[in-house]
C-alpha cells in the first residue's frame, strides 16, 4: 500500500519507566519511520526543566505542561495528523484533551487512540467533559474489542487497531528445556505493584501450588505501592526462598525473563489487552489469567490461555496445576499461543491504521 502520509505528530509516554503505553508509542514510532512516514513525537513525560522542578509536588505539573502545550502547538502546525495515545484518569484532562483542542484550533486533524484500562469508571465520572474532546475527533481507535463496546454504548463508533506485538524481541525455547518443569516450575508475574492488578491473589495461589510442587519459585517483576504489602505477606506465608521481587525492569530483562520461565500468571481486577500476556505467548510461555476486562478478548480459553475468576486464588492455583502436571496441556497451549499472535504483528496490525490514517486525510480533504 502506497503512503501519502508524509508527516504525523505522534502524541504519547515514552519509557523509562517501561510500562505498556510507553513501549507501544515507542515501537509504533519506530515503525512508522521504517515505513518511510516523517513522525514528529510529542513525550507527554517528558523530563522536568529544571531537573529540581520534579520534586515540588503541586507545582512540578506546570514544569511539564507548559512546555508540552508549547510543542503541542508549534508540531500542529507542521504535521499532517495527529496520533494521540489516550489513557483515562488525569491523563486524559492533561495530556489528551489538550492534544484534540489544540489541533482543532490549528485546524490538524486527530485520531485518539484510546487505551484506558479503567475507561468505564472514568467514562461514568468524567463523561460529560470527556465528550466535549471526543466530538473535536476525527477518528476513535481502541486495542480491543472490549474498549470498542464501551465506546459503542456511549454512542461512538471506534475501529479496533491491536497493540503490536515485535516477535523479534521474543523467541519461545524448545520444548526438551522445559523438561524440569513439573520438578522445579519457575512462575513469573510482569505487572506494576498495585491494587488493580491484584498480585496479592497471584501469590496467595503460587502458595496452594508449592504445597504440591515444593520446588516451585515464583518471580514479581515490578514496581509500585503495594511492594511493601507483598513482601509482607510473602513472609506471612513463608514463601521468602521462593519468591523473587524484581523491581522494575526494562525490555530486554522481561524477554530474557521469560526465557527462563515455564508459566506467566496474572490476576488483575481490571485491564484491557495487557502485552505482558502476549509477551508470554510469543515467549512459549502458558499463560493463566483472571478474566478481567478485555482479556477475553485477547485470548481464547482452554485454548490460548486458562482463565478463572478474579480474587479466585484456589481457581488459579487449580488452573496452574493443570498446566503444570500435564505436558500435553502445556504444549498445546504453547502452539496455540503462538499461532494466534500473527494478528498482532506489525505487518498485520499496519494495514488496518493506514486505512485509517487515509480515511481521516480524505475526509479533511473534502
Amino acid at each position: 500500500m502506497s503512503q501519502p502520509l508524509l508527516r504525523i505528530g505522534l502524541v504519547g509516554p515514552l519509557p523509562p519507566p517501561y510500562g505498556g503505553m510507553a513501549n507501544q508509542t515507542r515501537q509504533l514510532a519506530r515503525l512508522l519511520q521504517q515505513e518511510g512516514i516523517q513522525v514528529e513525537l510529542v513525550q507527554v513525560n517528558a523530563p522536568y526543566q529544571p531537573v529540581w522542578a520534579g520534586k515540588i509536588k503541586g507545582f512540578r505539573a506546570v514544569f511539564r505542561l507548559v512546555p508540552y502545550l508549547a510543542c503541542l502547538w508549534q508540531i500542529a502546525g507542521r504535521v499532517q495528523l495527529f496520533h494521540i495515545m489516550a489513557n483515562s484518569g488525569w491523563a486524559w484532562h492533561l495530556f489528551a484533551a489538550p492534544a484534540i483542542w489544540i489541533a482543532q484550533f490549528r485546524k490538524t486533524p486527530v485520531i485518539v487512540n484510546y487505551r484506558g484500562d479503567e475507561a468505564e469508571a472514568f467514562f461514568q465520572k468524567s463523561f460529560f467533559w470527556v465528550k466535549r474532546s471526543l466530538d473535536r475527533t476525527d477518528a476513535i481507535i481502541v486495542p480491543s474489542g472490549f474498549l470498542e463496546a464501551i465506546f459503542r454504548q456511549r454512542g461512538y463508533a471506534s475501529k479496533i487497531i491491536p497493540n503490536i506485538i515485535d516477535l523479534n524481541r521474543f523467541n519461545a525455547k524448545p520444548v526438551e528445556d522445559k523438561a524440569n518443569q513439573s520438578d522445579a516450575p519457575h512462575i513469573v508475574v510482569t505487572r506494576h505493584l498495585e491494587a488493580i492488578y491484584d498480585n496479592a491473589t497471584a501469590i496467595r495461589a503460587f502458595h496452594i501450588v508449592k504445597k504440591i510442587i515444593p520446588g516451585a519459585r515464583l518471580t514479581v517483576a515490578g514496581a509500585g505501592p503495594e511492594r511493601q504489602m507483598l513482601e509482607n505477606m510473602v513472609a506471612e506465608l513463608d514463601l521468602q526462598d521462593a519468591v523473587k521481587f524484581t523491581g522494575r525492569i526494562d525490555n530486554d530483562a522481561i524477554a530474557a525473563l521469560y526465557q527462563c520461565a515455564d508459566m506467566m500468571i496474572n490476576a488483575s481486577l481490571v485491564d484491557n489487552m495487557p502485552i505482558s500476556i502476549l509477551e508470554a505467548l510469543a515467549s512459549g510461555v502458558p499463560v493463566v489469567s483472571s478474566d478481567a476486562g478485555g482479556i477475553p478478548y485477547l485470548v481464547e480459553h482452554g485454548k490460548t490461555a486458562l482463565l478463572v475468576p478474579q480474587k479466585d486464588a484456589a481457581a488459579m492455583a487449580e488452573a496452574m496445576l493443570q498446566i503444570l502436571q500435564s505436558s500435553e496441556r502445556a504444549d498445546s497451549l504453547r502452539k496455540n499461543g503462538i499461532a494466534s499472535l500473527e494478528q498482532y504483528t506489525w505487518h498485520s496490525v499496519k494495514h488496518h491504521l493506514f486505512s485509517v490514517y487515509h480515511q481521516v486525510l480524505e475526509n479533511n480533504q473534502r
